[in-house]
């Protein structure tokens, strides 16, 4: 077994463990550190990932090939759109951080009410607790449906 099959295979069992806990343990210490602890980890992979994407995007040579060059494009803007979304992520795992840090997180933004260990598990960035996160896509739906009307 790799070691990084041992690190998926301790981090199940340590989420198996929390999801055990009864509700009103919600958000103790040990959770805490469990989400600290994978937001960090996943923290580092993407800024590892970002600047592998940056050193092949600076050390990639332009050709004089029309389709080789179209294709770099291509390759390119997908990457540059890859490097978005990971930036935007790593902006919400520094505020999921911040929440922890102050005591905030695991509630709603919206409600105050409990997030949910299943759903942070899925979502360890989630400020919204399901209810309220269907309530906002229902007014981003209605929204975008009412601009085309």
């Amino acid at each position: 077994m790799s070691v990084q099959e041992q690190s998926a295979s301790a981090d199940k069992a340590w989420a198996e463990q929390l999801l055990a806990m009864p509700a009103s343990d919600y958000m103790n210490d040990e959770q805490l550190r469990f989400f600290r602890h994978r937001l960090q980890a996943e923290r580092a992979e993407i800024e590892a990932h970002l600047r592998e994407m940056k050193d092949v995007i600076a050390s990639r040579e332009r050709d004089s090939d029309e389709s080789d060059q179209a294709s770099f494009e291509e390759e390119l803007r997908l990457a540059l759109r890859q490097a978005d979304r990971e930036s935007r992520l790593l902006k919400n795992i520094e505020s999921a951080l911040k929440r922890i840090e102050s005591g905030e997180y695991g509630y709603c933004e919206e409600t105050g009410e409990p997030i949910g260990l299943p759903r942070l598990m899925f979502r360890p960035t989630a400020k919204l607790c399901i209810e309220a996160k269907e309530r906002q896509e229902q007014q981003e739906h209605h929204y975008r449906k009412a601009r085309w009307e």
